[in-house]
């Protein structure tokens, strides 16, 4: 499904959007919740990837198939390996099946787990029997995916002997670290992270039970900040539910989008974004940290002129697909002029965006609704938007619900 991006304007100064929960904390919390079956969620994403990583868990398939769930890929290879005596092939989509799963591998393996490679050496599909794992130190880079830290992370404390695991090297995306320990001290397990050593003690008792409720979702609360970034001053826009002390590295969006003039106000689950001033006229940012939000931040500069340089993306070239060629590719295609290393992003300043540019999503979520808030400045098609549904199911009527004009 193609559809329409027709130039529009918010209907009213003063919006409100929910949206659902967070899918890293969601899939995160699925994963425990399959370990530690006495608590409960509630607010838990209603993403493709969390319905996959839901499925995933229940399944009694010796096939298990997660298509484009990156998260769920790599979470899963550590679940299934502490599974004993199931026997798992874990697949996925093409796209999957050319995203690098060696290095968590090799770590599990040193840990004991017993995983081969169904077709390519580091690649997807892989089949895994699970079985008891009582070794418990292993080293990793530190500059590598988070995912393949978390994945390990969080089947620790059902490890005969916990884990240490020592990180080599600068270590990339903390706050993603950081909110596996937070929601594994949240459940009653033990850990640590001093220096570059991270570990966590295991657990043999039964936890006590509560419900956790998931933190909407910041990546996705990211389209409302460049929306919000790009309307007239005076522009109000209310997402609900967040905290002001997330988890969720993607909360630097607050302090990020002060440079376009957006202001952000908590009260109580609620934060109100409000254009206040102009934008900055040019941009720096290192968004190791929060790489999600890159293609957010480059599509709002595209749109208010604005020139930025954005380092650390180094993770954006194994994700859904190579974020960094697709954004220079299709910002080029409105007529913007873009630079990119293996972990950078410059772009010039323009002053004109054509229209009616037919805008390639590439399997990828984000590349289809980082670039819809351009509307507010010209006419758009976003090819096969479907794909929203990854991530943001209802992306698409909650633009319509606050004055954009979308047709098929």
């Amino acid at each position: 499904m193609n559809i329409t991006l027709h130039k529009s304007k918010l209907e009213n100064q003063k919006s409100a959007v929910i949206i659902t929960g967070s899918k890293s904390e969601s899939n995160r919390l699925l994963l425990l919740q399959a370990l530690y079956p006495e608590f409960k969620l509630e607010n838990v994403s209603n993403s493709d990837d969390s319905n996959l990583m839901t499925n995933a868990l229940s399944s009694k398939s010796n096939v298990v198939d997660i298509h484009h769930a990156g998260t769920a890929m790599r979470f899963l290879t550590a679940y299934f390996s502490i599974q004993e005596g199931r026997e798992v092939t874990l697949t996925g989509s093409k796209r999957m099946t050319e995203r690098p799963i060696k290095i968590l591998v090799e770590a599990l393996q040193d840990l004991g787990a017993e995983i081969s490679y169904v077709d390519n050496d580091g690649f997807p599909p892989i089949k895994i029997t699970g079985k008891k794992l009582s070794n418990h130190k292993v080293s990793l880079k530190a500059n590598v995916s988070s995912q393949y830290i978390s994945a390990l992370l969080l089947i620790a404390s059902k490890l005969e002997n916990g884990l240490e695991l020592t990180l080599e090297g600068e270590i990339t995306s903390v706050p993603y670290i950081n909110m596996t320990l937070s929601l594994l001290d949240e459940i009653g397990v033990e850990s640590s992270f001093v220096g570059n050593v991270i570990t966590v003690k295991p657990n043999t008792k039964a936890l006590t039970p509560k419900t956790l409720v998931v933190e909407s979702d910041w990546s996705s609360a990211s389209y409302y900040f460049s929306i919000a970034a790009i309307s007239d001053i005076g522009t109000e826009i209310t997402l609900s539910s967040y905290k002001e002390n997330s988890l969720q590295g993607d909360s630097v969006l607050v302090e990020i989008y002060k440079h376009f003039g957006v202001t952000s106000t908590f009260n109580g689950n609620s934060i109100t974004l409000k254009k206040e001033k102009a934008s900055e006229s040019t941009i720096s940012l290192d968004l190791k940290n929060a790489p999600d939000i890159a293609q957010t931040i480059a599509v709002t500069c595209f749109a208010l002129g604005m020139p930025c340089d954005l380092i650390g993306l180094h993770t954006l070239k194994i994700k859904e697909t190579d974020r960094l060629v697709a954004l220079k590719t299709e910002i080029e295609k409105l007529g913007g002029e873009v630079k990119i290393t293996d972990k950078s992003l410059h772009l010039a300043p323009s002053t004109k965006i054509k229209e009616l540019v037919p805008i390639a999503t590439y399997n990828d979520h984000r590349m289809a609704m980082a670039f819809a808030p351009l509307a507010l400045k010209t006419s758009l098609i976003i090819e096969h938007a479907a794909v929203v549904s990854k991530s943001y199911p209802t992306f698409w009527d909650d633009l319509k619900a606050i004055g954009f004009k979308i047709t098929e």
